[in-house]
This record gives C-alpha cells, sequence and structure tokens, in this order.
C-alpha cells in the first residue's frame, strides 16, 4: 500500500541515521494552519489575579494534523542532501511501511520555525511581564 504523508527530520543519529516523526493525517481547513486551528481551540481566561490561563477546549489528538504518530529510522543518505537538518519538512512516500520518497518542503520548514520562534517570543514577553508586577 503506497500513501504520501509529512514527515519533520526529528535529528541524525551517529551522521547516519535520520529520525523522521511521520505527522497525522488529519483534514485542513483550506487557508488555516494546524498553528491557527490550536490557538482558536484554546479558551484564554483571566483569573482573578490578572494572569492567563489557558484551557484547551477540544482534544487536539483528533484535530492537529501536525501531531507525530510514528517514526521512521531511515538511512540519511535517503533524504535529499538541503532537507538533512534538524526541523525539515518532507513529504514522504511509503510502500509497506519503508521509505520510498522523500521530496523537501522549505517553505513549510521555514514557515514552522518561524512560528515557533514566535510563540516562543510570545512567551518570553509574558514571563517578562510577570516579572515587572
Amino acid at each position: 500500500m503506497n500513501r504520501t504523508i509529512t514527515a519533520v527530520l526529528d535529528r541524525i543519529v551517529d551522521g547516519q541515521t535520520a529520525v523522521l516523526l511521520l505527522e497525522g493525517e488529519g483534514e485542513r481547513g483550506e487557508n488555516e494552519t494546524a498553528d491557527e486551528r490550536e490557538e482558536d481551540e484554546t479558551d484564554t481566561q483571566r483569573d482573578d489575579a490578572g494572569e492567563r490561563e489557558a484551557k484547551a477546549s477540544v482534544d487536539r489528538t483528533s484535530t492537529n494534523a501536525n501531531r507525530p504518530v510514528d517514526q521512521l529510522d531511515v538511512d540519511v543518505e535517503t533524504l535529499p542532501e538541503v532537507g538533512r537538518h534538524e526541523g525539515a519538512v518532507f513529504d514522504v512516500d511509503l510502500e509497506n511501511g519503508a521509505l520510498v520518497d522523500a521530496t523537501y518542503r522549505p517553505e513549510e520548514t521555514r514557515d514552522r520555525r518561524e512560528r515557533a520562534q514566535d510563540r516562543f517570543d510570545r512567551l518570553s514577553e509574558r514571563l517578562s511581564d510577570r516579572d515587572e508586577e
């Protein structure tokens, strides 16, 4: 059985083995990223002390298409050279659980890295706001 799914390069072990995290195949809104859905699914409220409390409003295991669902270890040489780095995003073709082809997605890799940095920056700002109080 052939299928194409998204995978992210988690790490390279001993310079030889690439550890790919295979992502779930959840449905996506036409112009909506998984991170935008996650933000929409979170109900943010202020408590009496004025601190933010986030509470998940849905179970993300069924809706987050970017959630790793499996791991695949492959020879690093089977991946395109340009994508042999942590966080690289690929479309991978699998046949009976084995890697047949991997296509590097540089735009998606860049977008995910930027979104992660934005989240980190927002969290840092919140922490610095607490320190000032």
